[in-house]
C-alpha cells in the first residue's frame, strides 16, 4: 500500500482528541497535509486554546502516522485559532475581542469574582488572548485580586487603555475612583457607567473577554445580558440549596435573552482539614451536578474550600499564578479549556463574511 495523502488522513481518524472526544479529521483540525515520497508535515489546529498540550498531542500523531509503510520523516505543527462566535440576535461584537464570557452567580459570596479572574488567568495561560471586564460597579475587585494600582491612561479621546495585571487586559471602575469610595448611585447610572467601561476600553485583539458579572439578577444584570455581546455564560455556585435557589434565577436569565449557558461551576465543593485530612461536604454535596442534570447543561467541574485560594487573591497573584504546577491551578486549567471547548462548538459569527448591501435609486 503507497503511502497517500488518504492513507494519512485515514489513520489520523483513529487518533481522538483527548480534549474534546472527536478525531483531528471530523473535527476539521488537520490543516496543510503534504505527502511527497515518504514526507509527511501537516498542521494541527486547534479551536481551543492548550498550549499545554501541544508536545503530548505532536508525539501521539507521529506516533501512529510512524506506523504506516514507507514514511521516513515526519513534521507536525501544533497550534491554536480562536475565533469569533455568533451572540445575542441584534446584538454587534466588540471591536478588538473576539469572544465574551461572562461568569455569573446570582448570589453573591460562592467566589463568583476568584473564579473568573482564575480562569482567565487559566485561558491566558494556555496561550490565548484574555481581558477581564469587572462589571460589580457596587464592590469592584478585580483591581486588588490582579494588584494593580493607578489610573489607566487615554490616548484617544473617549478612549481608554486596559490596565494589565499578570498577562490580562482588565478594566474596573475600581481603577477609576478611591479604593474606599462608595457608588451610590441607581441602576440607570450603573448601567451607563459598565457600558462606558466596556465599549470604551480599547481593547486589543481578544480571543476571550471575561466578565465578572454582579450578583443578583436585577435590572441591572438583565440589562447587561441585552446590550452586552456575550458568546456564553457560567454559572458559579456552592453546592448549599440557597446559592443554588439563585443560580436557576441567573440560568433562566441567560435563557431568556438567548446567551448559551457553557456550563455550571460548582465552587466551596469540599473541605480538606490540613491536619488530619478529613473531607467534610460543609455546603452540601452534588448540589451542581444535580443542577446541571435538571437543565441540560454540562458541569464544567467543582473546587475546594481552601485557603490558599483566598490568601492568594488577597495578594494579588491569584492562584493560576502563584502555584502554577499546584493541584487547584489544574483544576482551573481543567476548567478553563472545557470552556474553550465549548465555546469553540457554537455557532461562528459569519457578519464579516457577508457583504454590505447599498441602495441606491437608478
Amino acid at each position: 500500500m503507497s503511502l497517500t495523502v488518504e492513507t494519512v488522513q485515514t489513520a489520523l481518524k483513529g487518533f481522538i482528541d483527548p480534549n474534546t472526544q472527536i478525531d483531528f479529521v471530523s473535527a476539521n483540525s488537520v490543516k496543510n497535509l503534504r505527502v511527497d515520497g515518504g514526507e509527511i508535515s501537516l498542521d494541527i489546529v486547534l479551536g481551543y486554546p492548550a498550549k499545554s498540550q501541544f508536545d503530548s498531542i505532536r508525539t501521539s500523531v507521529i506516533e501512529i502516522l510512524r506506523n504506516l509503510p514507507g514514511v521516513k520523516n515526519i513534521n507536525v505543527n501544533v497550534s491554536s485559532h480562536i475565533v469569533a462566535h455568533s451572540v445575542q440576535r441584534g446584538v454587534k461584537l466588540l471591536p478588538g475581542v473576539k469572544n465574551i464570557i461572562a461568569v455569573a452567580s446570582g448570589k453573591g459570596g460562592v467566589g463568583k469574582s476568584t473564579t473568573a479572574v482564575n480562569l482567565a488567568l487559566a485561558l491566558s495561560a494556555e496561550g490565548a488572548q484574555v481581558g477581564i471586564l469587572d462589571a460589580d460597579i457596587y464592590g469592584p475587585s478585580q483591581p486588588m485580586m490582579l494588584g494593580i494600582t493607578g489610573r489607566p491612561e487615554s490616548i484617544e479621546e473617549n478612549t481608554m487603555e486596559p490596565m494589565e495585571g499578570h498577562g490580562l487586559q482588565a478594566s474596573s471602575i475600581g481603577f477609576l475612583i478611591d479604593a474606599d469610595a462608595p457608588m451610590v448611585w441607581r441602576g440607570p447610572m450603573v448601567t451607563s457607567a459598565l457600558e462606558q467601561l466596556l465599549r470604551q476600553t480599547r481593547w486589543r485583539d481578544l480571543d476571550y473577554l471575561i466578565v465578572d458579572m454582579p450578583p443578583g439578577t436585577g435590572d441591572i444584570q438583565l440589562t447587561l445580558a441585552q446590550k452586552v455581546p456575550v458568546t456564553g455564560a457560567i454559572i458559579v455556585t456552592t453546592p448549599q440549596d440557597i446559592a443554588l435557589l439563585d443560580a436557576r434565577k441567573g440560568l433562566k436569565m441567560f435563557e431568556k435573552v438567548g446567551v448559551p449557558i457553557v456550563g455550571i461551576i460548582e465552587n466551596m465543593s469540599t473541605y480538606v482539614c490540613p491536619s488530619c485530612g478529613h473531607e467534610e461536604h460543609i455546603f452540601g454535596t452534588g448540589g451542581g451536578q444535580k443542577m446541571c442534570k435538571e437543565y441540560g447543561v454540562d458541569f464544567l467541574g467543582d473546587l475546594p474550600l481552601n485557603l490558599s485560594i483566598r490568601e492568594h487573591a488577597d495578594a494579588g497573584r491569584p492562584t493560576v499564578v502563584a502555584d502554577p504546577d499546584g493541584v487547584i491551578s489544574d483544576i482551573y486549567k481543567t476548567i478553563a479549556r472545557k470552556v474553550a471547548i465549548k465555546v469553540a462548538a457554537l455557532s461562528k459569527d459569519m457578519s464579516s463574511k457577508f457583504p454590505n448591501i447599498v441602495i441606491q435609486n437608478t
